[in-house]
Order: C-alpha cells, then structure tokens, then sequence
C-alpha cells in the first residue's frame, strides 16, 4: 500500500540558489541512523523560523518557488527537509521514518545560534501536516500551520479508492483526526474550497476537532497544488496574520 502512498523523486531540478536565495546544504541523521537532505534558507531580519514538511509526491526541489516567496513574504527562516526515499535522503520512506525525520529537522535548529528555539512553526502541506501534527506532539513548537490536511490514510482511501475494501490492508495510519485534539497550541488551519485531491471536508473536521486557539481560512477558487497562487496576497497575509498573534 506504501506505493498508493508515497511519491518520492530523486532528482534535485532546482535548489535555493536557483531563486537567487543563500542556503546551507545539509545533511542530518535521525535516531534511527538515516542521513537526510535538508537546505535552510535564512532570513537577516528573521525572528520565526519555518520547518516545512512538504506533501507526499517529488521532492523539495519542486518547493523552491514556494519557498522563495515565503521567505520573502514572511521574512522568516525555513528549514525543509526531504524525507527518507525523497531527493538525495537515504533510507526507505514509512510513516514512523517521517516522524523521525521531522524530529532530527527540529532537534537540528535547537544547535543553530540565529533559529529562537521559542519560535519554530512547523508548516505541513498534505502529507506533510500530518508529519508535523506528530512533531508537535513530540516537541515544543510555537504554533502549527496546516495546509490541506487530511483527517487519516483510512478516510483517505476511501475517498480515492472507494470501489475497493482496503481498510484492512492499511498499515499506514496518520491518524490526525485521535491526534489534533491533544494539542494546546495556536493552530492555523488552511484550505482550498476547491481542492479535487483532499476534500475541503476534512479539513473543517480537523478544524472543529482541533481545541484551540484555532483559525481557519479558506482558499476561494484554490485546488490542491496551487493554493498559493490563488490565494495571493490574501493567503500570505493569512499566515502573516497567524504568526504575528503567536504568544
């Protein structure tokens, strides 16, 4: 089932130096051994720093745009990292591994002199907000930021696959709907209305399970992968507005 799951890509197209940004090139090990890629992109007036947790297809190098225009927009630090399988990490991809990662990613800005250990955002997009659901759990973040997030694999199986009885078969859980509710942090919660992959229901359910302080924006006309672009400004300004309230 890993196969209807996971998408990585191994070829790097782009890099942070293709937009015109300094980087550092990274490589962290997890708990379990694996070696990781990530690349962290500072920003001189940078008080928030960013973990981006991108979704289940390709690679980072296809977030370089995206990247870009947060750090321009948000002036924040961001780390993104490609899970094990994605890019140039070593490793074979699973649910637990992603956990992993995402804890090393953190654990990696606790050492660094320029990243306030106080103020670290994890950002998930799709799969991603999953992974950082789950970080939120094991570490101290600021705040959380979620971007098409689904509800659990199981209800996404039955969305894409409705014909077939696969929900024994699933193994791979991502239960955000049993997790969200424990946390007790700022969440901000961001969707398109039109979103043809992850049903905008499921994040309103998220939304509504979630405890609070919760926002939750919708993003007029946006589908799944082009959230950003349509939502323009209004979109970046959500997320401004987010962090800008953060205690």
């Amino acid at each position: 089932m890993k196969s209807l799951i996971f998408f990585p890509e191994k070829e790097i197209t782009l890099t942070p130096a293709d937009a015109g940004l300094a980087f550092e090139d990274l490589t962290l090990t997890t708990a379990d051994g694996v070696k990781i890629n990530g690349w962290f992109v500072p920003h001189p007036e940078a008080q928030t720093t960013i973990l981006w947790l991108h979704g289940n297809g390709g690679n980072m190098s296809h977030r370089v745009g995206r990247i870009d225009r947060s750090h321009h927009t948000l002036k924040a630090n961001v780390l993104i990292i490609d899970y094990r399988g994605y890019g140039r990490s070593g490793g074979r991809v699973s649910e637990k591994g992603t956990y992993l990662d995402a804890v090393a990613a953190y654990d990696y800005l606790l050492t660094r002199d320029d990243v306030d250990p106080a103020r670290i955002i994890p950002f998930g997009a799709s799969l991603g907000a999953a992974v950082a659901v789950e970080l939120a759990l094991q570490r101290k973040v600021q705040g959380l930021v979620l971007e098409a997030p689904f509800t659990s694999i199981r209800e996404m199986a039955r969305v894409a696959l409705p014909w077939l009885p696969v929900g024994g078969l699933i193994t791979t859980r991502y239960d955000n709907l049993s997790k969200i509710g424990r946390l007790e942090i700022p969440i901000l919660i961001l969707h398109g209305d039109r979103d043809e992959t992850i049903p905008f229901a499921q994040g309103r359910k998220l939304f509504e399970a979630a405890r609070g302080p919760k926002t939750f924006y919708a993003i007029p006309g946006a589908g799944h992968n082009n959230t950003e672009e349509v939502g323009g400004e209004a979109y970046f300004k959500a997320m401004a507005d987010f962090i800008l309230r953060l205690p």
